[in-house]
């Protein structure tokens, strides 16, 4: 667990603010500064995740940190979202990203800072630091130094929408169905006013489900483009630390940057965490100490301090040594390693080719179920199990690693090039990377997806050469392992299944495994790779009520046998229930089922339920959110339903559902 620091070169208060934007909405934020009469560089997390209570503990193991360290620590949530003004819109939408300009410069415009301000947070706050950064030539001026943990830089192909051209059936549908139920929370009345209601329902009013956008563009239109700083990453002109995990599935965002920004303000770190931040101890680990690291990131770009930041290697990672396979790991087996450029000079693409007569590949409908979380979060059910289950549903070939030689050392992006013959216009190939053991365990590295319809030449007995690039990684296959292709046409719920998935013939002549081996000799003369241990500032204290409740599974797979039906029940662990210091009462709940049934892929249907309750017994206050939403599918087109239930007191104020037929689109 981290150390609990509660002395600091500075001491600290905290207060809330309302931020003025240019049309004169008002956004809510809370900043913690240090006393002292001198200005100070300001720091910025802009997130929609309502300071006030979702992230309020994890905005107190940070921003009080910073400040106590000389820095204006500032959490602002964005127009529309928690007590700020506005109404909702999309994610990352151009008012979203002005709103945050506007910010900064009023920020930087303030007495107690030195006019220097840098940006960070996770997922969504990250990834709105890296768009604001490269907004050029509109990026404001006083943006010096961004740090970013689990940023995405590609919405399209790099985010929980699409992968390889397919639906994240288990990404897109969950994540809409959670912004649906966070854009319909009330302001709280006691930061908010009297006027919390009325604002409540303003936004209710014009609240829509985000799966009707994202289903309307299924290719990598400008509707993606527009908001995918992997369209021109060079346009970034802040000092960037990229910091990622390998259970992340947004840590090639890490690789891209160190490889496209000039190598004297970018910086990059992956360890092996889920989507978390790496000083919380969440597993799997080991944990570092992110907060002294950033701190000097800070303090060179802000305060120029000469502290050896940019003295550190370009891109630091953790490479895992060979595990069983599990769902949880408190720490992973490993070791860090130094890159001075990217793509490293230490790292070498070494291509196997593939063994065998042609093979027919047509996996059941229901392959995938032991994929784990899409985005893993450090929950006991996260990582995905054994492999041998799905490996019997793929065709595999496996390359010995010498029992009297070295490992083999990956790190970086493997990639597979399979030759063909495809038995439907718009079937999908899945490519995943095993580490099999003695006993014939297998361990999943990583994994890769294309969906064949959005590559040209992908016809109807047609035999081409297709290319699939896999997720990055950092991997040791010891000796007497081997290292496994497996490749399958189908991976439910991961990616949505194509109308026709009647799978292909893999013909391993002319068919390569691509793998980015690095040399450990690279290690020689090199500075050892050191992170000093975590620490954060003290807890908030939010209590979590005990109760007598069995806790349902956190992924459950029901078979259905009579039916041919499969069912995945995944309870996301979205928080349960706080009682937070001020005496709010915050409760959320949300359950995702995924079904699919031996009659083929038209029979695949998604349902996410959520409900959040917000609760304040001094103010007689008690809000409710339900929703349902659901997606299902025919041979033309995706269907849609969500329905949103709002409570009062008990008695409903709002009340609406959607019914949507979405085409499925095919380049």
């Amino acid at each position: 667990m981290p150390r609990i620091r509660t002395d600091f070169p500075y001491e600290t208060r905290h207060e809330d603010l309302r931020i003025p934007m240019p049309d004169g909405t008002l956004l809510h934020a809370r900043a913690w500064r240090p006393l002292t009469d001198e200005p100070v560089p300001a720091l910025l997390e802009y997130a929609p995740h309502r300071l006030t209570d979702a992230t309020a503990p994890r905005d107190q193991q940070r921003h009080p940190w910073y400040a106590g360290h000389g820095y204006a620590s500032v959490r602002v949530d964005v127009r529309g979202h928690g007590n700020s003004e506005g109404l909702p819109g999309d994610a990352y939408d151009p008012t979203e990203l002005a709103d945050g300009v506007a910010v900064i410069h009023w920020l930087a415009a303030q007495p107690w800072c030195t006019g220097r301000v840098g940006m960070f947070g996770i997922g969504w706050g990250a990834s709105n630091a890296l768009r604001i950064a490269a907004l050029a030539p509109l990026a404001p001026e006083p943006l010096k130094a961004v740090v970013l943990v689990g940023a995405t830089d590609d919405r399209y192909d790099g985010d929980v929408h699409y992968r390889g051209g397919s639906v994240l059936a288990a990404g897109l549908p969950a994540r809409s169905a959670t912004l649906l139920a966070f854009a319909c929370r009330p302001p709280d009345p006691r930061h908010a006013g009297e006027g919390w209601r009325e604002l409540w329902l303003e936004r209710l009013g014009v609240v829509e489900p985000l799966v009707h956008t994202w289903l309307a563009h299924q290719t990598r239109d400008a509707y993606w483009r527009r908001d995918s700083v992997r369209e021109d990453p060079t346009a970034t002109r802040a000092a960037v630390l990229a910091v990622g995990g390998w259970h992340d599935p947004y840590r090639d965002t890490v690789l891209r940057l160190v490889e496209h920004l000039p190598a004297d303000r970018v910086r990059g770190v992956i360890g092996p965490w889920p989507h978390q931040y790496p000083d919380r101890g969440l597993p799997p680990g080991p944990a570092i100490g992110f907060l002294q690291e950033s701190l000097r990131w800070w303090d060179h770009h802000l305060k120029g301090v000469e502290n050896g930041v940019m003295a550190e290697p370009l891109l630091r990672s953790w490479i895992s040594g060979s595990h069983p396979p599990a769902t949880v790991y408190e720490e992973l087996p490993g070791r860090w390693v130094a890159a001075p450029a990217w793509p490293s000079p230490h790292v070498t693409p070494v291509t196997y080719g593939l063994q065998g007569d042609p093979v027919v590949v047509a996996s059941p409908p229901w392959t995938g179920l032991d994929a784990g979380a899409l985005v893993p979060y450090g929950n006991d059910a996260d990582l995905p199990p054994d492999q041998r289950a799905e490996d019997a549903h793929s065709a595999c070939f496996d390359f010995a690693v010498p029992a009297d030689g070295p490992a083999i050392e990956i790190l970086g992006r493997p990639s597979a090039h399979l030759r063909l013959t495809a038995h439907a216009p718009s079937g999908q190939v899945i490519a995943r990377l095993c580490d099999v053991a003695p006993d014939g365990s297998s361990t999943l590295v990583t994994r890769g997806v294309l969906n064949l319809s959005r590559v040209v030449g992908a016809l109807t007995g047609r035999t081409e050469s297709y290319a699939i690039e896999l997720y990055g990684t950092g991997h040791a296959f010891p000796p007497g392992h081997r290292v496994r292709l497996a490749v399958s046409s189908a991976y439910w719920p991961w990616v949505w299944p194509r109308p026709d998935a009647a799978g292909f013939t893999l013909d391993p002549a002319g068919s390569t495994l691509t793998l980015p081996v690095r040399d450990p000799a690279g290690d020689a003369g090199a500075v050892a790779v050191a992170f000093d241990e975590p620490e954060q500032s003290e807890p908030l204290g939010a209590g979590v009520p005990g109760t007598l409740e069995e806790p349902r599974p956190e992924r459950l797979v029901v078979r259905d046998v009579a039916r041919g039906e499969w069912r995945l029940e995944v309870d996301p662990r979205h928080g349960g229930t706080r009682v937070f210091p001020d005496g709010l009462e915050y409760t959320e709940d949300a359950l995702d089922t995924y079904t699919i049934d031996a009659s083929g892929p038209l029979s695949a249907r998604t349902r996410s339920d959520r409900t959040i309750r917000l609760h304040r017994l001094e103010m007689a206050w008690d809000v409710t959110i339900d929703t349902r939403s659901e997606i299902s599918c025919d041979a033309d087109a995706f269907l849609t339903s969500d329905e949103v239930i709002c409570t009062e007191g008990g008695e409903i104020v709002f009340h609406r559902t959607w019914e949507k037929r979405i085409p499925r689109t095919v380049e």
